[in-house]
């Protein structure tokens, strides 16, 4: 809890990610459950990617045993 006569800072109000309309406490940090699906559709359909210096697998190797 807060002491009494302490300094209380308020949040800022944040905007939707999608189509930066205010943000609704029920789908935070969006604005509607429109705006909330359409961000998991992209995430879905891999539209959002975050970078690596990895190479990609290029699958089993035929010395290792697969699973059976």
């Amino acid at each position: 809890m807060a002491e009494p006569g302490a300094k209380v800072v308020p949040l800022k109000s944040r905007r939707c990610p999608m189509c930066r309309s205010p943000a609704a406490d029920r789908y935070r940090p969006f604005c509607s459950r429109r705006c909330a699906d359409l961000d998991l559709g992209s995430w879905l359909n891999e539209d959002y990617r975050i970078a690596s210096s990895e190479e990609p697998d290029a699958g089993p190797d035929e010395d290792e045993p697969g699973p059976e």
